[in-house]
């Protein structure tokens, strides 16, 4: 073999060195880039669920007052309604139409 054969073996072989380690550390590189970007997006959907989630709780915390103050309405509201029919009792008896009112 002759020198210029050599050095062409010799070059390839360091030529086909030289890509296999740029290209594994570009793939290092890039894998790094999208785990960074991976996860800046999946924060922001975390984030974002967070907020809706807190809006939820929020509207159930509102939903369970007006329940509440709802069964108070209806509560006085049959207070009322049996005051209200005692008093009209109380009247036709004053009136002496006592079967009158139910």
């Amino acid at each position: 073999m002759n020198e210029v054969t050599i050095l062409s073996i010799v070059l390839g072989m360091i030529g086909t060195v030289c890509a296999i380690v740029f290209g594994y550390s570009t793939y290092k590189r890039n894998q790094k880039s999208d785990d960074t970007s991976q996860g800046k997006s999946s924060g922001t959907i975390l984030t974002e669920i967070g907020y809706i989630k807190s809006g939820v709780d929020d509207i159930k915390r509102k939903q369970e007052k007006q329940d509440e103050h709802h069964i108070e309405v209806i509560s006085r509201i049959t207070a009322v309604e049996s005051s209200a029919k005692q008093a009209h009792h109380r009247l036709n008896r004053l009136e002496g139409k006592e079967g009158d009112w139910q």
